[in-house]
């Protein structure tokens, strides 16, 4: 039998509950997953490469998961998971719009490499709104991101943002 190795990747800037949930359920899917941390400047990310990574592995540690590893990578996400020996590809789905732009991408990684399936996964209803970006915006402008990170992320991502200055009246 083939051994099932998935890869879900992301930015992670910051990792999120709803990361989180999407991790922990595809893990019960491969028998071995992948967590690419990626860069992607035009994301205008909070933290390093190598923050993000460190943040990454400690939350995946903290989940017990014995069947996760997290890897560092800086290229097409078909070679990435072709070097891994990944046959899944893993993504989470919050709304219409995520699906409309992940379809898309999953119909490219397709035509570059037919034995990658990509398997959706819809968020848990409750963690649905919750992305980077917006945990990122609201701690900026002074709101609680208790509801959206584990603490320890909610403690890296404001001392970020008591080193970079808030924005606003708050």
């Amino acid at each position: 039998m083939t051994r099932r190795i998935g890869i879900y990747p992301g930015t992670f800037d910051p990792i999120t509950l709803g990361h989180a949930d999407i991790i922990r359920r595809g893990s019960k899917l491969v028998d071995h997953l992948i967590i690419g941390v990626t860069t992607n400047p035009s994301k205008n990310p909070m933290f390093s490469t190598e923050e993000r990574f460190a943040m990454v592995e400690r939350e995946v540690k903290d989940m017990g998961l014995t069947n996760v590893e997290v890897v560092g990578f800086n290229a097409l996400l078909v070679k990435f998971a072709q070097k891994q020996g990944a046959n899944v590809i893993i993504r989470g789905l919050r709304a219409v719009a995520d699906f409309e732009y992940e379809y898309q991408m999953a119909g490219m990684n397709q035509q570059l490499d037919d034995d990658i399936e990509t398997v959706f996964l819809m968020a848990d209803v409750s963690l649905q709104p919750i992305a980077s970006k917006l945990v990122k915006e609201i701690a900026m402008y002074g709101g609680d991101i208790t509801p959206f990170v584990s603490p320890d992320v909610r403690v890296e991502v404001n001392a970020r943002v008591e080193e970079t200055g808030r924005k606003g009246d708050y």
